[in-house]
């Protein structure tokens, strides 16, 4: 288990990371999200002993990283796949890692072989491409069989199959019993993978909770239906005491009611709807919705707007067009 109490990390004026206190437990995979500058990167700097606190605590397992001998045994952490030599062969990278954490080499034909890379196990990082460098990264996380594992955008590089089997490998270690804390931007995959949420914005803790919690909290759900009898719809739908909005094109949206009340209500009045489906918010609408505040990289203005002095496309410039 990973403990964050009152954590706070301060470079200069700038506040990082403010007072955050959570943890991350064993079992599920928990995400670790934030817009662009909310303190995600320091947070998991400082649980690994790479970034020092100004105040507050992080124990792994009740202890301080610096304290632990054999680190890779207690915790793998992917925040910087490049980080890893690039003059020597991915085998000799594992090798130097296992050697210096009192790991057997045998782990590390299997790790590389878990990766997939056991092909190019003689081959140098430096010439992989980033989906091969982001799996050695992953390798030298496993390396030690931590019960805690650490990934910081996990899925960079990697093709679809390569998606897959990370987002596989994570739920099966969590199954196994382990802490994954795992920060990503692809609201979509993590959607898919995370079981429990902490959001942060801003340095400070946003929302500690699980994934269908945070989305419930944090959006709008509603039923969604169309009729080729719609005058009478929106009778019975008054009658019933709901007011739904319209949404164009003869579709109608109606809050705090269920696709079986509104079926109900529909058959009870001969209704027929060519529409009835429930509707609810993605992760990546909640989080947006959540963190709306918390934004500090936000662009502004018109994207399609032109630079000075050039027209939009398919605005005139002001000069003849050619052959006129």
């Amino acid at each position: 288990m990973i403990e964050l109490d009152g954590l706070t990390k301060r470079f200069g004026a700038k506040t990082a990371v403010d007072h955050l206190s959570c943890q991350v437990r064993p079992g599920v995979v928990t995400g670790f999200l934030g817009p662009n500058g909310a303190g995600k990167s320091t947070t998991m700097r400082m649980i690994l002993g790479l970034d020092h606190p100004t105040g507050g605590t992080v124990r792994i397992d009740g202890r301080h990283y610096r304290d632990l001998e054999e680190p890779l045994k207690y915790i793998g952490a992917l925040l910087e796949a490049r980080g890893l030599h690039g003059g020597r062969s991915a085998y000799h990278n594992l090798l130097c890692l296992a050697q210096a954490n009192r790991i057997p080499e045998s782990r590390v034909t299997a790790v590389l072989g878990l990766v997939g890379l056991s092909a190019v196990a003689k081959k140098k990082p430096k010439s992989f491409s980033m989906g091969m460098g982001q799996r050695l990264g992953i390798a030298a996380a496993l390396l030690g069989d931590p019960r805690i594992l650490m990934f910081d955008e996990p899925v960079n590089g990697l093709d679809p199959e390569g998606i897959h089997w990370i987002r596989n490998l994570m739920k099966a270690l969590a199954a196994d019993g382990r802490t994954v804390f795992v920060s990503s931007h692809l609201m979509s995959e993590m959607a898919l993978t995370a079981d429990h949420l902490i959001v942060i914005g801003q340095g400070k803790l946003l929302a500690d909770t699980s994934m269908a919690d945070f989305i419930q909290r944090n959006s709008r759900s509603y039923v969604r239906l169309r009729s080729p009898d719609r005058e009478r719809l929106l009778d019975a739908l008054a009658a019933g005491g709901l007011t739904p909005a319209d949404a164009g094109g003869g579709v109608l949206e109606v809050d705090g009611v269920s696709t079986e009340e509104v079926g109900e209500l529909a058959g009870r009045n001969g209704i027929t709807l060519h529409e009835l489906s429930a509707q609810r918010a993605s992760l990546e609408e909640a989080f947006m919705r959540m963190t709306a505040d918390a934004v500090e990289y936000q662009a502004h203005g018109d994207p399609a707007a032109p630079p000075p002095g050039r027209p939009r496309w398919g605005e005139t410039s002001g000069f003849p067009a050619k052959g006129v």
